[in-house]
């Protein structure tokens, strides 16, 4: 691996420090490109997933890893921009006007959600967040005229200047992908520029940042209408792709899931939401494997190992049952957690950064390089 050694300032901003990643992100997106046209319709389907997946897992590292802002309550934001596109497109309007609407508007909603939360942070942050998805999802239900209610709302295919685009087509995986990656560019940019540095500087230390003369409450603010409108513009896609919509889709699991992105991917990273979605949607095939071929097979293996037919058709129904219990996402979403905040805080990106400086430093490497000396001034102790 090459390391870089940094003579200037504009190294240190340069979006891609060297021309080895010019060929790794150019071979990656090449893959990605080909992608629809080497597998089939389901793998592609669920790779849409995890782009719209990891959209959100953007827009929370802008939050949540840039500016240490928690939040619980994204699938509110989602869901924004989902019914914004369902409402605007019943009316006639086209695509091209109602996805960056949705953005304006979630990311306005996000604005005014950021103002109350200024003066909290940790868990109780947490707790309004929840209490927003709560409004949220109570409002959707009630506001019938909009929103259809309980009963749910209807989202066509796009129709981009008069040309469809179906939600199962290569055009719509394409558009996912486009959107992504100009996220990931917005998230990479900002980082580098003032207000990222400024969101960084919040999240490291509020007393330092406001010695500085930095605006933590307009660089809060700002933050949270930036994560929002980004989610607002997966709430679209999503919305296109589910194809139908209504407010018991967007749960404190599904803000729950999005958290869950960042944890396994990497809070730290643009890269890691796109580890973390990949892990994250993979779950549900896993569990339905778990429920379906699993039992199957270990019955069939029973078999062949000489047990009875009817203790093997026992052992299947047994292992179906389980792979069907109630409560299982959430038990393997709660063990997840776990372990990689025990055992591996800074996500899959953040294994991956141990790996290369690993290489770069070897043999010289420390374990102890990646653990954060953290110092404080008297009046930060009791915070």
């Amino acid at each position: 691996m090459r390391f870089v050694f940094k003579t200037d300032y504009d190294q240190d901003i340069r979006l891609l420090k060297h021309s080895g990643y010019w060929w790794s992100y150019g071979v990656l997106l090449a893959v990605l490109i080909a992608f629809p046209y080497l597998v089939g319709s389901y793998l592609q389907s669920q790779i849409v997933f995890v782009f719209i997946y990891a959209i959100v897992g953007v827009a929370l590292i802008i939050l949540t890893g840039f500016t240490g802002q928690a939040s619980l309550g994204h699938a509110a934001f989602l869901a924004i921009g989902a019914y914004t596109a369902g409402f605007l497109q019943s009316q006639g309007i086209s695509f091209i006007v109602y996805f960056p609407a949705a953005a304006i508007i979630t990311g306005a909603v996000g604005a005014m959600v950021g103002f109350p939360a200024l003066r909290l942070s940790g868990i109780y942050l947490v707790i309004a967040t929840i209490a927003f998805a709560f409004i949220v999802e109570e409002i959707l239900a009630r506001w019938e005229s909009v929103t259809h209610g309980n009963e749910g709302m209807r989202v066509r295919a796009i129709d981009f200047l008069g040309q469809p685009i179906p939600r199962d087509g290569d055009a719509f995986y394409f558009l996912c992908l486009l959107v992504l990656v100009g996220s990931i560019l917005l998230a990479q940019n900002l980082l580098r520029s003032p207000t990222g540095r400024a969101f960084i500087a919040i999240r490291d230390s509020e007393t330092a940042a406001k010695s500085m003369g930095i605006d933590l409450a307009g660089y809060k603010v700002k933050s949270f209408a930036i994560s929002a409108a980004l989610t607002g513009m997966a709430g679209v896609l999503f919305a296109h792709k589910m194809s139908f919509i209504s407010p018991e889709m967007f749960t404190l699991l599904l803000s729950i899931e999005f958290i869950m992105v960042i944890i396994i991917g990497g809070a730290f990273g643009v890269h890691g939401a796109v580890l973390g979605a990949i892990f994250i949607v993979m779950v549900d095939p896993f569990l339905t494997a778990l429920k379906d071929d699993v039992p199957v097979l270990g019955a069939s293996l029973a078999t062949t190992l000489g047990m009875a037919p009817d203790a093997a058709g026992k052992l299947r129904d047994t292992m179906s049952a389980i792979g069907s219990a109630a409560g299982l996402k959430g038990a393997i979403y709660g063990l997840i957690i776990m372990m990689f905040i025990l055992f591996e805080p800074y996500g899959l990106y953040g294994r991956w950064l141990k790996v290369k400086l690993f290489f770069q430093l070897f043999p010289l490497y420390k374990k102890a390089t990646f653990k954060r000396q953290k110092t404080y001034v008297k009046s930060e102790r009791n915070r």
